[in-house]
């Protein structure tokens, strides 16, 4: 189904089997983002660059509730038990650097990435923060600022069919969808895929409609004679103004070959598959893979299930492994493949979690420090920035805030991270109003 938004938050369905039913769009419809509006974004993008692109694209992981670091990557065995926790420190790769004992895959791979352990901000608000780290920029909790696929897409545009920014499965939520595109308006919202591990994943707007009955196309015309007269009466509507002019490139998307092989999971061997981890995140992770192959420029791989504000060890006794099993297979495969010397890999939540353990076996939110993992587009190997004090609660050395780290990735892109944009009234606004490149991180 096409989805036709009126306003921010009001929408209305329709679908029909003229032309236009070359747009059904069954996921992205329902997820509520029309294909037309994403793709208008070739012909208004302007590539912005203070320098070379280290990277043509971008993987994010977003770990969304709040990965404890105290459990993963920044232990703190000397500490009391009540901030230490129940996970052990392993060696890794890198010498002199240990993590946690869930990890033991990510171990043999430290060498190929860097991890930040001093991530910072002030902010224990899931929504408010998740919309700081995506976007850079600190807002409410409804997101006042464009996340940074929104903000590539809006800058860079298409290199083939597929859209430039997509969201596996969809975009982080919590009360209501994150990772927004805010006042740049629906064309360049993320397209969301879906669960790549559900059986018979395909993703239908990359195929043609069924066929319908004489009966249902007259009903179809109808309702689209209706809509299209709606929408004659609306002047300046950011989605409906370029519904018709981009129908071209949407029925090229529904019947691209290019799109079909990428969204082709199933064509990858029954090892690989299993080497990712035959759950969302594992596929997810090998989805991004294949749609940064195809030349994607931003995918945002979702992991949310971090929250863990009681019994934190039941939960993370599955929720560690499954990301040690599918980010270490992403960060090899990308190597492997030779796409992650252009490829920006990069794992985060919205903060970490409290040093104290609380009543209820679990740690709570705290922006006060945070782990985070680069690898690729030039980023150094098996190198550590930051430190935590004893408690692992605040950084002691290079706290990295949420606006270096969009300002890194931006750069990496080629895109300016200071560049004015213009809001739909006018008015001129920095995509991002400070911060600075993390060059640590880069040899």
């Amino acid at each position: 189904m096409l989805n036709v938004s009126l306003a921010a938050d009001h929408t209305r369905l329709c679908s029909g089997a003229t032309r236009r039913d070359m747009l059904k769009v069954g996921t992205l419809g329902a997820l509520g983002i029309g294909l037309p509006q994403l793709l208008k974004s070739e012909a208004v993008a302007s590539h912005s660059s203070k320098g070379a692109p280290r990277a043509k694209s971008v993987i994010l992981v977003f770990l969304g509730g709040g990965l404890s670091h105290h459990d993963s990557f920044d232990l703190k065995p000397d500490a009391p038990a009540e901030i230490r926790g129940e996970y052990k420190p392993i060696s890794t790769s890198v010498p002199g650097l240990q993590i946690g004992e869930k990890l033991p895959l990510m171990a043999k791979c430290m060498d190929k990435l860097t991890l930040i352990r001093s991530g910072s901000h002030n902010n224990d608000h899931h929504e408010t923060a998740t919309n700081w780290v995506l976007s850079g920029r600190f807002g409410s909790a409804f997101g006042d600022y464009p996340a940074m696929g929104a903000v590539v897409a809006h800058e860079v545009g298409f290199r083939t069919t597929l859209p430039p920014y997509m969201s596996i499965p969809r975009n982080p939520s919590f009360t209501w969808e994150l990772g927004k595109s805010a006042y740049l308006g629906g064309r360049y919202e993320s397209f969301k895929t879906g669960d790549p591990a559900a059986n018979g994943f395909r993703v239908q707007d990359t195929a043609p409609s069924e066929s319908l009955t004489a009966e249902r196309t007259n009903r179809r015309q109808s309702l689209l004679a209706a809509v299209d007269d709606l929408a004659r009466k609306i002047d300046g509507n950011d989605q409906i103004a370029t519904y018709d002019e981009f129908q071209q490139r949407a029925s090229s998307l529904i019947l691209s070959s290019e799109a079909r092989r990428a969204f082709a999971i199933e064509q990858e061997s029954e090892a690989v598959r299993n080497r990712y981890g035959r759950n969302t995140f594992g596929q997810s992770c090998l989805l991004g893979r294949r749609l940064i192959e195809s030349g994607v420029r931003f995918v945002t791989v979702n992991y949310g299930g971090w929250d863990h504000h009681g019994k934190i060890f039941d939960g993370l006794k599955h929720k560690l492994p499954e990301f040690d099993l599918g980010f270490s297979a992403l960060i090899e495969d990308l190597n492997a493949r030779g796409l992650l010397q252009d490829t920006l890999v990069v794992a985060m939540g919205e903060f970490g979690r409290t040093p104290k353990i609380n009543k209820d076996a679990g740690r709570d939110h705290w922006g006060g420090a945070a782990s985070l993992l680069f690898a690729g587009a030039g980023v150094k190997s098996g190198h550590v920035i930051g430190s935590t004090d004893k408690q692992g609660a605040f950084p002691t050395r290079r706290p990295v805030a949420p606006a270096d780290v969009s300002y890194t990735i931006l750069e990496s892109l080629g895109i300016d991270p200071r560049k004015m944009l213009t809001t739909p009234d006018g008015r001129p606004i920095e995509i991002l109003d400070q911060g600075e490149t993390v060059h640590e991180l880069f040899a």
